[in-house]
């Protein structure tokens, strides 16, 4: 019953939004702003491309982080020479 409700609300909160686009669209310059309102959210679905995108670049910056500190810590003690000034 619960999932029937949910449903049925979402159904009709779909209508309801349907029917203001409509009545949007039929008022003077409505066009304009319903093309501005799709426009808008082709570039917010791009937009969150983007920042998923950034999650995985982020992870593998990290990893690459971790392993040039490993070949520092590895590199550091036995390559390292101090050089003095010949007078």
């Amino acid at each position: 019953m619960a999932e029937e409700r949910r449903t049925d609300l979402l159904g009709k909160l779909g209508e309801l939004s349907e029917e203001a686009m409509h009545r949007l669209q039929e008022a003077p310059g409505g066009e304009r702003i319903v093309g501005a309102l799709n426009s808008m959210r082709d570039r917010v679905d791009e937009l969150q491309k983007r920042v998923r995108g950034l999650d995985e670049l982020e992870r593998r910056l990290a990893e690459l982080e971790h392993r040039v500190d490993e070949l520092a810590k590895d590199a550091g003690g036995s390559t390292r020479r101090k050089t003095t000034k010949s007078s």
